[in-house]
């Protein structure tokens, strides 16, 4: 490229300022960073909700599916972050206990069941969520004769989903245009610096 060309392309390059992208990528960054906040908060509310439903004897399958379809829409929606991290991340140990204790009334009968639950509450009088009562109540029905009870299947009370790498919301179109403010700063400080001594 000779140097009339050059000064022309050069004459014209400096009219787009590098900084402005810089300043762009630095805002779509700050509101990427606040989407995705927003993201992980709302995830751990709808967990919440899923938590309050199973041990409400609510509808928990709706708030599962609330749950499950705003993780795997949406980036930083992973359910294993934190301190306390499960795995799988959602056990619905209220659930479990329910179903636990239908599958031993169903191999014994009602009386025996009764006999049970009444021998077990004596045994542990201050357990009020029955978490310590199912396997009594199971030891108790085994050894007066019924047949143990089936394993409650795990698929039916323990649950993963996977978040996203990137998600096409404010998050995710923000981070876009951070990227690409970015790489159009550089590109264009690079370019202004070398044509900058060619001219000059």
């Amino acid at each position: 490229m000779n140097k009339r060309r050059l000064h022309h392309f050069w004459t014209r390059l400096r009219l787009v300022k590098p900084w402005y992208f810089l300043i762009l990528a630095i805002l779509s960054g700050a509101i990427c960073l606040a989407a995705l906040r927003n993201n992980y908060q709302h995830t751990v509310a709808l967990k919440n909700a899923v938590y309050q439903a199973d041990k409400d004897n609510g509808d928990y399958k709706t708030a599962l599916t609330n749950l499950r379809n705003y993780v795997v829409a949406h980036m930083n929606t992973n359910l294993t972050n934190g301190n306390n991290s499960i795995y799988p991340p959602i056990q619905l140990k209220y659930t479990y206990e329910r179903l636990s204790q239908q599958a031993v009334q169903a191999s014994s009968n009602d009386t025996l069941y009764t006999e049970a639950q009444a021998y077990c509450q004596q045994q542990d009088s201050v357990d009020f969520s029955g978490r310590n009562r199912v396997p009594c109540i199971e030891a108790y029905v085994t050894s007066h004769g019924a047949k143990p009870a089936a394993p409650v299947p795990v698929n039916l009370y323990q649950f993963d989903f996977v978040s996203p790498t990137w998600s096409p919301d404010l998050a995710g179109w923000s981070m876009v245009v951070a990227a690409l403010s970015l790489v159009l700063f550089i590109g264009l400080w690079v370019a202004e610096r070398l044509i900058r001594k060619r001219v000059d």
